[in-house]
């Protein structure tokens, strides 16, 4: 008989920008961090970055979170970078791996990492770009290394065999964790927890669904048939 699923050994991090959301779920003792970016925030109609996360940061201020620089020259992601740390807490800056004409950051990382700021490398999609960034991160200062898994696998491939390796070129930096970035579905904690995965994110609706896990299958297509009559029957079909 197969064994009742729970809830795998790996940090789960919460994606997104719903401050209030944020606030509620910080108190959860299943949720080990917290992630955002700009895309987020201008869903959530943020206008004020630097308001919003400091306000995170004061209401969380024990757990991680990472908040994005913007700009897209390396002397300008350096400024907004330095300034993001400064806000304290449990901070990590994310720095992308290129900007928008393809330019490594990697220079970036380095000269920061080597200063002891904490770094959420992000937008990875390549074991190459894994590559540069671990060696371009300080073996002592904390880091995050964000591999956007989800987005991989929207492309038809499978990306739990780059994980595994990625795992594998990070085991030289200790300090630094692997993240499995934009999972699609709850399954994916299973898989990032297989490959040996540091860190997983998930949004709202992902984490919607943690009380599934070990629900009864029997007991869940019921209820599916039930929902299926119910909304046939409040729609007045006829057939």
């Amino acid at each position: 008989m197969p064994t009742t699923p729970t809830l795998p050994h790996i940090k789960l991090f919460m994606d997104g920008a719903d401050i209030e959301q944020m606030k509620r779920t910080y108190g959860d003792s299943r949720i080990s961090g917290f992630t955002t970016n700009p895309t987020l925030m201008r869903k959530a109609g943020i206008s004020d970055y630097a308001a919003f996360a400091q306000t995170a940061i004061a209401a969380m201020p024990e757990k991680p979170i990472s908040f994005e620089v913007f700009s897209d020259t390396l002397d300008a992601m350096e400024r907004e970078a330095r300034i993001i740390h400064g806000w304290g807490g449990n901070t990590y800056v994310k720095i992308p791996v290129t900007n928008t004409a393809g330019l490594s950051c990697a220079p970036l990382i380095r000269k920061l990492s080597a200063e002891g700021i904490a770094l959420n490398v992000t937008a990875i999609m390549t074991l190459e770009q894994v590559a540069e960034v671990a060696e371009a991160l300080d073996g002592r200062t904390r880091s995050i290394v964000s591999v956007f898994a989800g987005r991989i696998a929207d492309t038809g491939v499978d990306p739990e065999p780059l994980m595994r390796s990625a795992v594998e070129i990070l085991r030289k930096k200790p300090a630094a964790e692997l993240l499995w970035a934009s999972p699609r579905e709850l399954l994916n904690l299973y898989h990032a927890a297989r490959v040996g995965c540091h860190i997983i994110t998930a949004t709202s609706d992902v984490l919607g669904k943690l009380g599934l896990i070990g629900k009864d299958l029997k007991q869940y297509s019921l209820e599916t048939v039930k929902m299926f009559y119910n909304d046939a029957t409040a729609a007045g079909f006829k057939i």
